[in-house]
């Protein structure tokens, strides 16, 4: 089985882009060059330049040996929370706002959950010079307060979402609304391998550095390119997608997506979107998401705020349909108390979204030869409230 995108964007049936009339210009323009201008060699050399000298690429790949003595495996981390900005968001907002500028854009619009891409946005766009702004749900500026703050200093505007939920569905809703309206000079980053062709693949592709870097690392510590795991948290997917991407074709690398599972899978209150889905489309994306029986979305719930979205991307309900991909489910406790376990055996704070897949280490039983990589998509200090008001530690 091989997993890859075809012409029209799907990934399997998963994908596409249905859009409205008045986006159909820059979506075509984006199609017709973002491999064109992504690919071109003078590109590259900038991106990898700023990836390096800017982000601090190439993010090391850790051995926890406690955690490995503890599950009986040989885990390492991937420490993308040491990127410029603390997540592997960054990755993205670079590559897309260099493509942004070589396309003629001059305004960028982003939308963001837990306040990071919306900070890699920002940060990208004071570097390269260009106006931003980012849309957030009310209630993720309140829970998410000093990256509001982070976002204000670097520049960017930040618009609250007062629809819905207030959370990321709702700020994707409105910047996708700003975008109709501005569609000439206006570029729009999106964060997660989600939204219309060619979204997905790009941001993939920019994030694709991650499991670059992890098949180099191996092969220096371990002798081999390829671990038996990769595990990544999965909201809309976007640190997952980059961490599995040189390894979606070698079927002997289990790839394992975490969602999730809020107050527990069937309490109604969760974003565990690949136990709880059905086929629909949403924010321009054929998909499987959260909703009810007659089509309308299901407002997600999840202690993270960037795991809070009631869709998948394409690439991941593809990688579930296919059995290609090992979905699990973590409840808010078992993430919060892999968080601080990891905090007290490692001295690293995760992300809250980062916690969840580290929780998801209890659910297998490791031989103690495989080698097991989690992608540590974002550090926690961003979470720090969370971490208090949940207080087990």
């Amino acid at each position: 089985m091989e997993i890859k995108i075809d012409e029209n964007g799907y990934y399997g049936k998963f994908g596409g882009a249905f859009i409205p009339e008045l986006l159909h210009p820059n979506i075509e323009e984006l199609k017709a060059n973002y491999l064109k201008i992504s690919e071109d060699e003078e590109f590259q050399n900038e991106f990898k330049s700023l990836l390096k000298d800017y982000v601090g690429r190439p993010t090391p790949l850790f051995l926890a040996k406690k955690l490995s003595e503890k599950y009986g495996a040989k885990i390492y981390l991937k420490r993308e929370d040491l990127n410029h900005t603390g997540a592997h968001k960054i990755n993205n907002a670079i590559g897309q706002a260099l493509l942004a500028k070589r396309l003629g854009k001059k305004k960028i619009i982003a939308e963001t959950g837990a306040g990071q891409h919306g900070v890699a946005t920002a940060t990208a766009c004071a570097l390269l010079d260009m106006p931003c702004t980012v849309f957030m749900g009310e209630i993720d500026m309140e829970r998410q307060k000093p990256n509001v703050e982070r976002m204000k200093i670097l520049g960017a505007k930040v618009v609250p979402a007062t629809s819905g939920s207030k959370t990321l569905k709702d700020a994707t809703n409105e910047a996708m609304r700003f975008w109709i309206n501005n569609p000439d000079d206006t570029h729009y980053i999106i964060g997660s391998v989600v939204g219309p062709h060619p979204f997905p693949d790009m941001v993939s592709r920019f994030q694709s550095v991650i499991s670059e870097e992890i098949m180099h690392q191996l092969q220096e510590q371990e002798g081999k390119n390829a671990p038996d795991y990769v595990i990544a948290c999965v909201g809309g997917g976007s640190n997952a997608a980059g961490a599995f991407y040189h390894y979606l074709n070698n079927e002997k690398v289990k790839l394992v997506a975490v969602e999730a599972a809020g107050h527990g899978i069937d309490s109604g209150e969760t974003a565990a979107t690949t136990a709880k889905g059905s086929e629909g489309v949403l924010h321009g994306f054929k998909t499987l998401l959260m909703q009810s029986e007659d089509g309308q979305v299901t407002e997600p719930y999840s202690i993270s705020a960037g795991l809070d979205y009631p869709g998948i991307g394409p690439l991941h309900a593809h990688l579930y349909e296919s059995k290609r991909g090992i979905f699990k489910y973590v409840t808010d406790k078992e993430a919060m108390d892999a968080g601080v376990e990891l905090s007290k055996m490692e001295g690293i704070i995760p992300a809250v979204e980062t916690a969840h897949a580290l929780a998801a280490l209890d659910q297998f039983n490791f031989n103690k030869e495989d080698v097991v990589v989690i992608n540590l998509s974002g550090r926690g200090d961003k979470d720090l409230q969370t971490y208090i008001n949940f207080g087990n530690y």
